[in-house]
């Protein structure tokens, strides 16, 4: 189900109508006396007192014939993060017990008072949040059904000023989980570049390479993972300009691998089938650069993103095989389901030749190990940067996209050189697979940029949903992102 929001004059009680209420710890509804509902405001009172639900839990009840009431308590919120989960706990109710046709009475949030239309903008942006669903290809009517939210008009003219930020978010967040949710036949590299060039009507510069600019710029290890696939492979740099001078930008790069069967190191069967969101990476960074268009941004921005598909054809990458990077360093193939590494390498080091960033994030879904080590609570944080590091981790707090910090350290080197070349794409001794990924990437960082590495492989996609996604694609690393820029460098 998706939510429709309606701005609605109408303040008579409908004959039918379901109406959304806030109360507090002292269990009483303020504002009852301002609005439509203020004859009930005793028998909706004494349901209050009655209620055997459990604090963050919503009562929902018949206040007389055709007229249905949602109960909300707002015990204990001293948070936005808080405020935006209370709205998609909402939305988990609403689509539960279909209830459809809702209107929210404003009056009674006067408990905030100049502050609860604030309140009500965050508590919306977590409610849309949640409400996300990819149904795209689903041709049951059941799919389309809408919940209605009826909003006071009134309201209108302050969300349109304050939502904007929300708003945009949203549209970011939307855009990543839509590429992450497209299966891999869809959006493969031919189309994804497609798609990321109708980014310049949102104000975006975007600029695409395809083969035959790759070769003639020498990104091997790009073009390597790709060759195996009858489509393209591309890198697209994708600027936004808030600041209108030549300061150093903020970049972050991307992994796209549209589809990865593990090339000619093939994976298994089952499950294969996730690994359509195996660009998760880049879905990030376009998401992100997006937002950062719509809400016009003071910032100097650049999003990088390598977009490539890892099949086993005839053409297709064998180990053993010995690459040239654009960096200049070569590197032994071992197993070609070490493919986004690859990708990522030649893109870091353009990225950091060409637009000599302050920083410098990466962001893929790199390794299995680092589900092993973290679960799907927390994206692993690789850095050559403590004050970068440090940053991520509080962002990440605040909006709970969070990071656990892992080691680099040149001890691990030895697990990644090869005796044939500068370096080998994984290491076959065993132990460390996420750490030995990063010291991987950190190589090809050559000019001592700030830079973090984000293996979002636990956070990209979930099968159960959490407090602000409700599965599939969750968006992870646009909030965090978003949320590091507000904090650190606007």
């Amino acid at each position: 189900m998706s939510i429709n929001l309606n701005f609605t004059n109408n303040s008579q009680v409908q004959s039918s109508s379901n109406y959304i209420l806030f109360y507090d710890k002292s269990k009483s509804i303020h504002g009852l006396n301002k609005s439509n509902l203020k004859k009930y405001a005793n028998e909706l009172e004494k349901n209050i007192q009655f209620s055997k639900s459990k604090e963050g839990k919503y009562e929902y009840f018949n206040l007389e014939k055709g007229i249905k009431v949602t109960l909300i308590e707002l015990n204990n919120i001293s948070s936005s993060l808080e405020i935006e989960k209370k709205g998609a706990a909402l939305n988990e109710f609403l689509k539960k017990n279909k209830i459809l046709n809702n209107f929210f009475l404003i009056e009674n949030l006067d408990i905030f008072k100049k502050q609860k239309y604030i309140f009500f903008t965050k508590f919306l942006h977590g409610l849309l949040l949640k409400s996300y669903e990819f149904n795209k290809y689903k041709t049951s009517k059941n799919s389309r059904q809408l919940i209605v939210l009826n909003i006071p008009k009134k309201i209108k003219e302050f969300l349109n000023k304050k939502f904007n930020r929300y708003d945009s978010l949203l549209e970011g967040i939307k855009l990543t989980r839509d590429l992450v949710s497209e299966p891999g036949n869809v959006l493969h590299p031919d189309e994804y570049a497609k798609r990321l060039n109708l980014l310049k009507k949102d104000g975006l510069k975007v600029n695409i390479y395809d083969e035959k600019k790759l070769k003639k710029l020498g990104m091997n290890t790009l073009l390597g993972v790709g060759q195996g696939s009858i489509r393209g492979s591309y890198l697209v740099t994708i600027e936004w300009n808030g600041l209108k001078n030549n300061s150093k930008p903020l970049a972050f790069v991307g992994k796209g691998v549209c589809f990865d069967t593990g090339g000619i190191s093939l994976k298994p069967a089952k499950f294969m089938e996730d690994m359509t969101y195996d660009m998760a990476g880049s879905a990030v960074v376009v998401g992100l650069m997006k937002n950062l268009a719509l809400r016009k941004a003071k910032i100097n921005a650049v999003g990088v993103v390598g977009l490539v598909e890892n099949m086993p054809g005839g053409n297709a990458q064998r180990p053993g095989d010995i690459v040239k990077s654009y960096s200049g360093k070569t590197v032994e193939i071992l197993n070609t389901d070490a493919e986004g590494r690859l990708v990522l390498a030649d893109a870091l080091t353009y990225t950091e030749k060409k637009f000599k960033p302050k920083f410098i994030i990466d962001l893929a879904t790199l390794t299995g190990a680092i589900i092993v080590s973290l679960g799907s609570e927390y994206a692993g944080l690789f850095s050559n940067d403590n004050k970068l590091s440090k940053q991520l981790i509080n962002a990440g707090e605040n909006v709970e996209e969070k990071v656990w910090r892992m080691p680099l350290n040149e001890n691990f080197d030895k697990l990644i050189n090869s005796k044939k070349a500068d370096m080998q794409n994984i290491n076959y001794v065993g132990g460390a697979g996420s750490i030995t990924a990063a010291q991987f990437l950190q190589r090809f960082i050559l000019n001592k940029t700030p830079w973090a590495h984000l293996d979002i492989a636990g956070m990209a996609f979930s099968k159960y949903g959490g407090a602000l996604n409700s599965g599939g694609a969750t968006g992870f690393g646009v909030r965090l992102l978003n949320q590091l820029i507000e904090d650190n460098y606007e």
